[in-house]
């Protein structure tokens, strides 16, 4: 595997819009689904980062057990949607090359979802998609229970 600067460049900048595309998502369906407290509006956003990131979130904020649990459930489907999704959008979206696998990763960020859904169109894409894929889980992680709950934590 080798990676241009351009490349790290590209990935590191998915990273962050899928995290924050990611959670803003599961924000909006935790409010539509009549959440208001920012401790479980935060922890289902932060559930549809990744299945990791919402119990990790929710524990951090003490968040109650049935709160962490939609959170899971909320980055399983996730994980499923992209592992079946991505054999069928690969072609219309062009990915197909080592670069657009990386976003595709940072963007998508549940590891398992893009590393199965990458091994049905190209195996040998997996390793790229992936590698952002698993710093966009630590990411999250990072930013859910801290910035992201402060600024959740201000609107609501």
């Amino acid at each position: 595997m080798s990676f241009t600067k351009g490349t790290l460049y590209r990935g590191v900048i998915s990273l962050f819009i899928g995290v924050l595309l990611s959670f803003v998502v599961g924000v909006i369906f935790a409010f539509l689904f009549g959440y208001r407290d920012a401790v479980s509006i935060t922890t289902i956003g932060a559930g549809t980062v990744t299945y990791i990131v919402g119990p990790v979130t929710g524990a951090a904020l003490s968040a109650s057990s049935e709160v962490i649990a939609i959170s899971i459930a909320a980055g399983l489907i996730k994980s499923v949607l992209v592992m079946v999704g991505t054999p069928f959008v690969a072609k219309y979206i062009g990915l197909n090359n080592p670069m657009s696998a990386m976003v595709y990763g940072g963007l998508m960020g549940t590891t398992s979802g893009v590393a199965g859904g990458l091994a049905a169109t190209d195996p040998k894409l997996v390793p790229y998609g992936a590698v952002t894929a698993t710093f966009y889980t630590g990411l999250g992680c990072l930013l859910a229970p801290t910035v992201l709950f402060l600024i959740t934590n201000a609107i609501f």
